[in-house]
C-alpha cells in the first residue's frame, strides 16, 4: 500500500499537444490568474501531468508571467 501512495505522488507528465485543438485553445484562454485577480488572461507554455490521481495543466499567465494552474474536473470530461 505504501508503494502506490509513493506512486501517486510522483507528477506523472502528460501530452498537452495530443488534445484536440480546440480543446486546447480553451484551456489556454479560459484562465484565472490568482496573481491578476483576473479571468480569461490566457496561457503560455502549457505542461500537463497527473499528480494523486487529479490532471494538471501548468502555465504562466500570459499578463503577469506568474503560474497558472487548471485542475480538470470530472465535468471537463463529460463529452468524451
Amino acid at each position: 500500500m505504501m508503494i502506490d501512495q509513493k506512486m501517486n505522488e510522483k507528477r506523472v507528465p502528460r501530452d498537452f499537444h495530443a488534445r484536440d485543438p480546440e480543446e486546447q485553445r480553451l484551456f489556454l484562454t479560459d484562465t484565472w490568474c490568482d496573481h491578476c485577480q483576473q479571468l480569461g488572461l490566457g496561457m503560455r507554455d502549457p505542461e500537463e501531468y497527473e499528480l494523486f490521481g487529479m490532471i494538471f495543466i501548468e502555465g504562466k499567465c500570459c499578463r503577469c508571467g506568474e503560474a497558472v494552474l487548471t485542475e480538470l474536473t470530472e465535468d471537463d470530461f463529460d463529452d468524451e
